[in-house]
């Protein structure tokens, strides 16, 4: 049983780019390697297929860190999914398939049966290949929860993972919080931390030798790399933290403006459009923001009515009608396109209010109705005269009344509405839509390629940076026997 946890100081530390970069060196070098998260909190997912040819839905983050190793990806590489539907509460995906939902009341003991299944996954997967580089969650120093931790510690117990902690120095204080995220663990815990690695670093490596010589020499553990500061590198991600850093910002011909809803969900829909050389992509959340705006797009959403009236509250509804109303194209996805409807019900209380129903923005004859049970395709058509494919997550069945199909939706005029995610990926489409909707000449982008670009990238830069060859070999070997406890966890 060979494997790896890669956990962090914090989240966003850069756990998920380590371990993809991870899984790129590994596959290139001949190794079978698997990536792995016992749990995700994300609203940003994928759909694959599962061992019975059914369709299922795991994490973005493990899917692409799949792609990366050249392996398919499936349900055992993200065992447990929560969705987080209310600050208090997730829809909870066990394998792939819904399984109710877990509250932040009953935050230990609702998930026992999570922790059982996660570890039994990553036992298969063990099995299976030769390596498995597992992603922790936030920090394994959030001792609160380590009596239910199943993700970080606990996993790395449970299977006796030797395991590597990545610290964020752009954020500041990256020694202290490596230090002290080994102090705060019980022994047993600590035993299992190897070593860190160093993410996000600008300037000149020197500069940091007599910091990383005292972490080494402070805490018993060695540095296994300094991965530098790369604004490219933004991959599929697994929550909405690093929305900022996916505008294009390149200042382009046309601006499209995709509405930042609370509970956004598989927002690298429009990654794609980031690449195109004549947009520019930002996100937003003031009507303001949609006044220069040449294409508006409302994304998914993990909860439409609340987000529906979180649009109302701030006066984006007016703005996108009138952005609609000038002549200016809008796409709605998935729940974006359910806003963009007559009306929404939820008559078994999906999202929360069973029987409720709540007008749409009107831009498209379509009403939606939530069903309990949760629909995941990955659906192959054709739209705008080009063949074009994509994947669904829903619960909302949509019912169209007049305008003119669209890929699981319909159009009217320049307003689009579609339940397929992931459409835009696709070269051909993506370009007849904006030739449709902005008048755009074709250009010669292709996504697939520049995301394979970026793996390459990113392998390279882990090749060049870190020691693969110590880390691999720890993976295969375990921690080194003897490592240091430091206090206070040294004395409980």
């Amino acid at each position: 049983m060979s494997g790896l946890l890669v956990a962090g100081t914090t989240s966003d530390a850069g756990k998920s780019v380590v371990a993809t970069g991870l899984c790129r060196a590994l596959v290139r070098r001949g190794v079978r390697v698997a990536p792995y998260k016992a749990q995700n909190m994300s609203n940003n997912s994928m759909v694959c297929t599962a061992d019975d040819r059914s369709t299922a839905e795991i994490g973005r983050a493990q899917w692409i860190q799949a792609i990366a190793a050249r392996v398919t990806p499936e349900p055992a590489m993200n065992p447990v999914l929560l969705k987080p539907g209310s600050d208090r509460r997730s829809h909870v995906v066990l394998m792939g398939q819904p399984a109710g939902e877990v509250s932040s009341s009953d935050w230990q003991a609702g998930r026992r049966h999570l922790a059982q299944a996660a570890h039994a996954a990553y036992d298969d997967l063990s099995t299976r290949f030769e390596v498995v580089v597992a992603e922790g969650a936030g920090s394994p120093a959030e001792i609160n929860l380590r009596a239910g931790d199943y993700v970080n510690m606990g996993l790395a117990r449970h299977a006796g993972l030797p395991t590597v902690v990545v610290g964020d120095i752009d954020r500041g204080g990256v020694f202290a919080a490596m230090f002290g995220t080994v102090a705060l663990l019980e022994p047993a815990d600590q035993r299992l931390v190897a070593g860190f690695v160093v993410n996000k670093f600008r300037g000149d490596v020197a500069l940091l030798a007599p910091g990383l010589d005292s972490l080494e020499t402070l805490t018993g553990r060695r540095v296994f790399g300094v991965l530098p500061w790369d604004s490219s590198l933004w991959l599929d991600s697994e929550d909405a933290l690093d929305l900022d850093g996916r505008s294009s910002g390149s200042h382009a011909a046309h601006r499209v403006v995709v509405v930042r809803l609370p509970r956004i969900s598989n927002f690298t829909d429009v990654d794609a459009l980031g690449l195109e050389p004549d947009l520019d992509v930002v996100f937003a959340t003031s009507p303001r923001d949609l006044a220069d705006a040449d294409l508006v797009v409302l994304p998914g959403t993990r909860a439409t009515l609340d987000d529906l009236a979180w649009l109302r509250s701030r006066g984006l509804d007016r703005a996108i009608v009138e952005h609609a109303r000038s002549g200016r194209p809008v796409l709605g996805i998935c729940g974006g396109f359910q806003m963009l409807g007559r009306a929404i019900t939820d008559p078994h209380g999906v999202e929360g209010r069973p029987g409720v129903e709540v007008a749409g923005l009107g831009l498209l004859d379509v009403r939606t109705n939530f069903d309990a049970d949760k629909v995941l395709r990955q659906p192959v058509g054709e739209a705008l005269g080009v063949q074009a494919s994509g994947y669904e997550i829903h619960h909302g069945r949509v019912a169209v009344g007049s305008g003119d199909s669209f890929l699981g939706g319909t159009r009217d005029g320049l307003v689009f509405g579609t339940m397929w995610h992931g459409s835009l990926e696709g070269d051909d489409l993506r370009r007849a839509f904006l030739v449709e909707t902005l008048g755009l000449a074709p250009s010669t982008v292709s996504f697939p390629a520049a995301r394979e670009r970026r793996l390459d990238l990113l392998g390279d830069l882990v090749e060049q940076h870190l020691d693969v060859d110590a880390l691999l070999a720890l993976a295969r070997a375990g921690a080194p026997s003897e490592l240091p406890v430091l206090p206070p966890g040294a004395v409980r």
